[in-house]
């Protein structure tokens, strides 16, 4: 098998798992339209504090921890900051 078969196998499975995540994000989108935020606050919760913990038993360093802060600093910056988050979920 050549590298670039190895090479389009991986671009295959990239996409599939880029368009299954969409998929989620879209169910999700519906259920929380159609239920209140007292049910679905909770399970939210629920699952940021499980990757939380994941992350934090998952023992990375000072360092990497400061390149996601910074990372996540940088695309904040580029998509105009928290407010444009907060104005996009009020449409």
């Amino acid at each position: 098998m050549s590298d670039s078969n190895v090479r389009e196998r991986l671009d295959r499975k990239h996409e599939r798992n880029r368009e299954q995540r969409i998929e989620g994000i879209k169910r999700w989108v519906e259920y929380i339209k159609s239920n209140p935020p007292e049910v679905w606050g909770p399970q939210q919760n629920a699952i940021v504090d499980g990757q939380l913990d994941a992350a934090q038993g998952a023992g990375t360093t000072a360092e990497h921890q400061q390149r996601v802060t910074e990372v996540a600093a940088d695309i904040l910056d580029i998509k105009g900051g928290p407010e444009d988050a907060s104005e996009q979920g009020s449409e």
